[in-house]
């Protein structure tokens, strides 16, 4: 039996480079989430939340414990993405019954991004000492601590961001996946690191096609 979720396990090799079935499957099913949410199309939650599932088992076996750990919380707020979004409050909903778009108060995003680095010193630090705390989980030293904690916060931020489906979302994944595209790439997981790369356009582009439908409502957005 094919050991799906080894990333040792190849489905094929392109261009000298290998390719597991858990990195393949992963990416093209994460490309076809973030494609939807650019588009506000609610069924990038629950296929954002299969893929999640197959990121958690490839993370921890290139040592990107953050990032591991960020799959977790990806996949509960996925669902909670989905409820969000099919359930909107009185008032909050387009018109097609969903969550409409909105714009946060710039000294709101402000807070949670002053937070958001806070936050990137203290996990950068957990994730610096987890070989010496918890050496039968995790036997080498962690991969980029601080900038991969960075992109962790940061991508808990987006996400809640997204979840309430507010346009500033796209401007943190922008800078996430920047940083991310160079991590992937250096980690040897190269297709991840193509798909983040042209996560980087799709981000750009789920801010202008959300910004254009918060425009065109008709009647004045909740802040």
């Amino acid at each position: 039996m094919i050991d799906f979720f080894d990333i040792n396990t190849l489905f094929f090799t392109i261009w000298d480079y290998p390719m597991s079935y858990l990195e393949f499957f992963g990416v093209v099913s994460g490309a076809v989430a973030v494609w939807l949410s650019a588009r506000a199309n609610v069924w990038s939650w629950p296929i954002g939340a299969g893929s999640v599932v197959l990121f958690f088992f490839l993370f921890y076996q290139i040592q990107l414990y953050p990032d591991m750990f960020l799959q977790v919380f990806f996949f509960v707020t996925n669902l909670q993405g989905w409820w969000r979004w099919t359930h909107p409050k009185r008032g909050e909903e387009n018109k097609d019954q969903e969550l409409r778009i909105t714009r946060m108060p710039v000294r709101r995003f402000l807070v949670w991004t002053v937070a958001g680095i806070v936050a990137t010193g203290l996990l950068g630090t957990f994730a610096s000492n987890l070989h010496e705390w918890f050496p039968v989980l995790f036997s080498t030293p962690s991969a980029f601590p601080y900038l991969d904690s960075f992109t962790t916060v940061m991508s808990i931020v987006a996400t809640f961001l997204m979840i309430e489906k507010r346009v500033e979302c796209w401007y943190v994944w922008l800078g996430v996946d920047v940083i991310l595209t160079y991590m992937y790439f250096v980690k040897g997981v190269k297709l991840v690191g193509v798909e983040y790369f042209v996560f980087c356009f799709i981000a750009a582009l789920g801010a202008w096609n959300w910004t254009r439908e918060y425009r065109g409502y008709s009647t004045q957005p909740l802040s």
